[in-house]
């Protein structure tokens, strides 16, 4: 018999497809040495009894309660880590005006290690605490700052993907809050991406350099194209804003005379490893040009409510082959947790299919076919993220990472004990808060347990 490291027994949520959930009831989960998900076993399977038998009364064997259920940890494809020391502020102005009366002096500030060590250990523990076990991170314009985010990372056992993000352009950049000049933000890149590589070498579950251009009007040409050499050299993750807000697509279009994504991609920026935030202003060739070279889209509903003056028409981008995962974007949007930007998700959608100007006709009032259900957002949360990194992440399957939540619903109103797995389901994802997720597991490891 095959040993393994770890054993859990329980029903898990997963995703088999986009639209439809698997339920994996009472199953066995057999985890190696490297945190991967070995085998998975039925319990109509012959060896489940028997593999049951070997390691039930061991140390390494995890039977969950009555009312507990394993779901894939959540995949964060945009934060903002140093605005965790903004959130819930100043959500009511104009995104150019939110930037710089409170988020370029709030980051301005994490040329402080002191600072960033306590805003940082706080959002990747509190961000865990809500199921993230990865996440995409903007940090500063600090390099040091930047890597003590990756190693926080490390060391609390989450997969942080890092980017120290580069604002060189003294037109659109406060003089107190950018790079000193282009070439010290290139040289301070490189020096960041082999910083991290170097790290990762030690860090069982991953963490990444990502090249991080704030997005367009804050960088010149020469730092695009630069950013653009050193993601090829590298081979790292890249990721931006595109086409977010109604003044940051026309201030694109007014410089280049074309969308954005068609911009970043004349500077190389658009690869299989890029994750562009926001893009609701795409259009059907913008789209496609994401399809074509793999780039993917994080989507962030609450965030967009706020500044991104529309709603984005995810269910379209997602029928045309664009690559979709959830994003926070702490502190645009709110909420540190993916079950609320699920939700939104699911509510922004419906806003636009019905529409919300009563003065028009139903008819005439919405887009059609724009909603999406609660089993696309959970996909968009986990198997959508994982595929968007091009990392075995975000399903219960097996050669998966074992990135789990486990979920107590004794606190849910779950009254009879022969209620639908389904529903059950339904109810986790839109009344779990961070007091019901009970353990949550990056790689094989516990990383956090209430």
């Amino acid at each position: 018999m095959t040993t393994y490291a770890q054993v859990f027994q329980g029903t898990a949520f997963t995703s088999k497809s986009p639209r439809e959930l698997q339920i994996l009831k009472d199953y066995l989960f057999c985890i190696n040495v490297d945190g991967m998900i070995e085998k998975i076993i039925s319990p109509e399977n012959k060896d489940y009894q028997s593999i049951l038998n070997a390691y039930k009364d061991a140390d390494n064997f995890h039977r969950l309660a009555e009312g507990q259920y394993f779901l894939p940890g959540f995949v964060d494809l945009h934060v903002h880590a140093p605005q965790w020391a903004q959130s819930g502020t100043a959500l009511d102005i104009p995104l150019y005006d939110w930037l710089n009366t409170y988020t370029f002096p709030i980051e301005s500030k994490f040329s402080d290690l002191a600072f960033a060590k306590k805003v940082y250990q706080d959002v990747v523990s509190t961000l865990l605490a809500n199921g993230t076990t990865t996440a995409l991170y903007f940090a500063t314009v600090h390099k040091e700052a930047s890597y003590l985010l990756a190693e926080i990372c490390a060391k609390k056992g989450q997969r942080g993907l890092v980017g120290k993000v580069v604002m060189d352009n003294p037109d659109q950049n406060p003089e107190y809050y950018r790079d000193a000049d282009t070439q010290t933000a290139l040289a301070d890149t490189e020096e960041f991406i082999l910083a991290v590589k170097e790290l990762a070498k030690s860090t069982k579950q991953g963490v990444y350099p990502v090249v991080t251009p704030r997005f367009i009007p804050s960088c010149t040409d020469e730092a695009l194209k630069g950013l653009g050499d050193l993601a090829a050299k590298y081979d790292t993750y890249i990721q931006s804003h595109c086409s977010e807000s109604d003044w940051e697509h026309s201030y694109v279009q007014d410089r280049f005379h074309k969308n954005d994504a068609f911009a970043l991609h004349d500077f190389g920026l658009l690869k299989d490893k890029s994750v562009m935030a926001h893009c609701n202003f795409l259009n059907d060739d913008d789209a496609d040009l994401f399809a074509e070279t793999g780039t993917a889209v994080s989507h962030c509903p609450i965030s967009n409510a706020y500044f991104a003056n529309s709603v984005i028409p995810i269910a379209h981008l997602h029928s045309k082959g664009v690559e979709i995962g959830l994003g926070s974007d702490i502190s645009g949007g709110f909420s540190p947790s993916l079950f609320d930007n699920a939700r939104q998700a699911v509510i922004s959608s419906r806003m636009l299919e019905d529409g919300v100007n009563t003065a028009l006709p139903a008819e005439k009032r919405g887009v059609p076919n724009s909603r999406i259900t609660i089993n696309e957002a959970f996909y968009f949360a986990t198997a959508g993220g994982g595929e968007s990194l091009s990392l075995p992440i975000g399903c219960i399957a097996e050669d998966y990472s074992w990135d789990v939540q486990i979920i107590d619903t004794a606190q849910l109103p779950i009254y009879d004990a022969n209620e639908e797995l389904h529903d059950i389901f339904q109810k986790i994802m839109y009344l779990t808060r961070p007091e019901n997720i009970r353990e949550v597991w990056v790689q094989g490891d516990k990383v956090h347990s209430r």
